[in-house]
């Protein structure tokens, strides 16, 4: 090109020597060939229209028209240095019309920040916070489940009106919203025909249709800053390790955010596209079309695909919701596609649900392993005692809460098997429970039973331990509608087990003390007086023990009552003088049992009294 130039240069000073074509060519490739030097040198080009589609460099749009035409009428014979010329500003021409259309603005999200006071920069995405000028940018917080509900009432995290912030994102994923917006620039609609024409005058359709590829979108770009990762956009693997001043958590809601949000807009996006008149352009709007949502939607997998390594139990309800988003933005998304585009992008969703997929029945395995093996220290408190709910059986129920809203995603991916039979979330919460009860059986009290007395109380705060635990694992379980997964009859299993837990509690705890009534040969006031002590010291050793859940205290108080009231009743009938001497009388016992398990607040309403 420098030397064609050069001898542009050199025919204009001699132009009495040249033909009429050549001079035509050597002046347009003087302008050609300045633009190509400042593209060259990486100074600001100038553009051939401005964002009215008003021409601002007729001189070069001259030249590229000029070399167009020269083309066309076949100035030059087939072997001249004139035709290699040409040819040469031919290219350059091309070049030039490329480079505008990749300039060119077709698409405005301007008119989507105006109606939702929302403000979207690399990055951050904010919004006016209510009667101020501040902006607050949007944060995601670190814990909890992300569905669409809770991710909506979580982007921002302070200032505004709670309405208005929740509005905003609503909005946002709300198709009709799109619809009422004109999402394409319409100066740039004559810009696009103008430089399809000159293409394809030119014969460079293949050049045009290969920019595609590289074509901004300023509504698709606003949403996919959402990701904030610059190096989605030029590299083929993301990994979360990349950015660790993020948490997982924090990525995988801002993708699943901007999936949403790339969805509904493309959707829309193509409908107005496609209801436009674009000229010579209008050949190629559906490859322009699916080349910037082939360019998205890969934007996507990509991030997705950075975590399909991860095989962190701790991970496995967002990565969870990640695959669902994924999967259920799918279909609409190849709808967009023609028959024979559809097939890469298809394959390339396939690919990484299926990686997720893995990754999601190895973080399956972790869980059930972290079941089955986590140290069970002893823990302070009433768990210390052998009531409390142990921060497993904690654990173990909060992931199946957290999975249960998730049951149609995890029966897909489970139906190809995770080990331990797992196959469906029914059987995952059954190996879950199994695996934490094998576990609890094997916890036991640090008491010592070198004494009968300790043996025994030993003996009472593992069953009680014991029915505390499998009383909420079946509360649980019900509050996370899993129950009917278990079978029908896994809830009669369930209440058959917590009886024999408490029948066994009250054996150990509770049949010694009216075993005192059944002394023979000794005095009946030596015997009620034993009684009453013995009542008393288990009495002191389980009123400051707390059940919270109301149906198994009751079940406790009931049976404590029935094995010692009825016997201490029955005593004292049959020896009627003690009737004046004893310390307690039936009654009283029984509104002591009742006490029973209430904690810290028995203590406060021993004090009230």
């Amino acid at each position: 090109m420098g030397a064609a130039a050069g001898k542009a240069a050199e025919d204009v000073a001699a132009a009495s020597t040249m033909t009429r074509a050549e001079y035509r060519l050597a002046v347009a490739e003087q302008v050609l060939l300045g633009w190509h030097c400042a593209r060259s040198s990486g100074a600001d080009l100038a553009s051939i229209w401005d964002s009215d589609a008003t021409c601002t460099n007729e001189s070069l749009l001259s030249a590229v028209d000029e070399v167009l035409l020269l083309a066309e009428i076949h100035a030059f014979p087939m072997a001249s240095a004139a035709r290699r010329s040409m040819q040469d500003a031919l290219d350059v021409a091309v070049s030039c019309l490329m480079e505008e259309f990749l300039r060119l603005k077709v698409w405005d999200a301007s008119q989507m920040e105006v109606r939702l006071g929302v403000r979207f920069a690399v990055g951050k995405f904010s919004m006016p916070a209510a009667d101020s000028g501040v902006s607050l940018s949007l944060a995601f917080p670190t814990t909890g489940s992300i569905s669409t509900a809770s991710t909506i009432d979580e982007l921002y995290a302070s200032g505004g009106s709670q309405s208005s912030r929740v509005g905003a994102v609503t909005m946002l994923l709300d198709g009709e919203f799109f619809d009422e917006l004109d999402l394409i620039s319409p100066a740039s609609l004559s810009v696009l025909h103008q430089i399809a024409l000159r293409v394809i005058r030119a014969g460079y359709t293949k050049e045009l249709l290969h920019a595609f590829t590289n074509a901004p979108c300023d509504v698709l770009d606003r949403f996919l800053t959402i990701l904030q990762m610059e190096c989605a956009f030029e590299t083929d693997h993301v990994s979360f390790e990349d950015a660790e001043w993020w948490t997982a958590e924090d990525m995988i809601k801002r993708w699943i955010l901007a999936t949403k949000l790339v969805a509904k807009a493309l959707a829309v996006m193509q409908r107005q596209l496609q209801a436009q008149s674009c000229g010579a352009f209008d050949r190629f709007k559906n490859d322009y079309f699916m080349a910037i949502a082939k360019n998205s939607i890969f934007v996507l997998l990509r991030f997705a695909n950075g975590f399909t390594t991860t095989e962190a139990p701790d991970k496995l309800v967002y990565v969870l919701e990640m695959y669902e988003a994924l999967s259920n933005a799918a279909p609409g998304l190849l709808l967009l596609f023609t028959e024979q585009r559809v097939e890469l992008v298809s394959r390339q969703v396939e690919v990484v649900l299926a990686k997720l997929a893995r990754a999601l029945r190895a973080m399956i395995g972790g869980l059930i392993a972290r079941i089955r093996t986590a140290d069970c220290p002893q823990t302070t408190g009433s768990a210390a005692r052998g009531v409390g709910v142990h921060p497993l059986t904690r654990y173990a129920m909060t992931c199946v809460e957290l999975l249960s809203p998730h049951r149609a995603a995890l029966d897909l991916i489970l139906a190809n098997g995770a080990g331990e039979s797992v196959t469906s979330l029914g059987s995952l919460v059954a190996v879950l429970v199994t695996s934490l009860e094998r576990h609890l059986e094997e916890i036991n009290p640090e008491l010592s039973n070198d004494d009968d007395d300790a043996a025994a109380a030993a003996a009472a705060s593992r069953h009680l331990f014991l029915a505390t635990n499998a009383s909420y694992v079946a509360r649980r379980a019900v509050d996370a509608g899993v129950e009917p997964l278990l079978g029908d009859g896994w809830a009669a299993r369930r209440g058959s087990l917590i009886a024999r837990y408490v029948a066994s509690y009250v054996e150990a705890c509770w049949a010694p003390v009216a075993a005192c009534l059944e002394t023979a040969g000794r005095k009946p006031v030596k015997v009620a007086a034993k009684f009453s002590s013995a009542f008393d010291e288990a009495y002191e050793s389980q009123v400051h023990r707390e059940i919270p859940d109301p149906a198994l205290r009751d079940a406790l108080r009931k049976a404590a009552s029935e094995m010692v009231v009825p016997a201490y009743s029955a005593y004292l009938q049959n020896h009627p003088k003690l009737q004046k001497n004893v310390r307690h009388t039936a009654g009283e016992l029984d509104r002591l049992l009742w006490e029973l398990f209430e904690g810290e607040a028995a203590e406060r309403n021993k004090l009230l009294l």
